[in-house]
């Protein structure tokens, strides 16, 4: 099996990856909201993909908060608000 890592989920310039699950309402919300913007994204479940929870813990203190979005630099934020998300690409 192959280790994960934060790198794996760097996305290209312009878009975004989201770390959620599938019964968070903000990780709902935040896709609706991108969606509308035309914001692309790649979404990845941390409870179907093996690893990421992990990745996820990396960048909240050992928590697995979601939403958690990874930019293309290599930074990420915890449930931030779209126009956050806007700022940011």
């Amino acid at each position: 099996m192959t280790d994960l890592k934060t790198e794996d989920y760097i996305p290209e310039a312009g878009t975004v990856t989201m770390f959620t699950t599938s019964w968070c309402g903000y990780c709902r919300n935040l896709k609706k909201a991108m969606d509308a913007d035309g914001i692309s994204y790649r979404e990845v479940n941390i409870e179907d993909v093996a690893g990421t929870a992990e990745i996820v813990e990396e960048f909240n203190g050992g928590n697995q908060t979601v939403p958690t979005l990874i930019f293309s630099d290599g930074s990420a934020v915890t449930n931030p608000r779209i126009e956050q998300v806007r700022e940011r690409l």
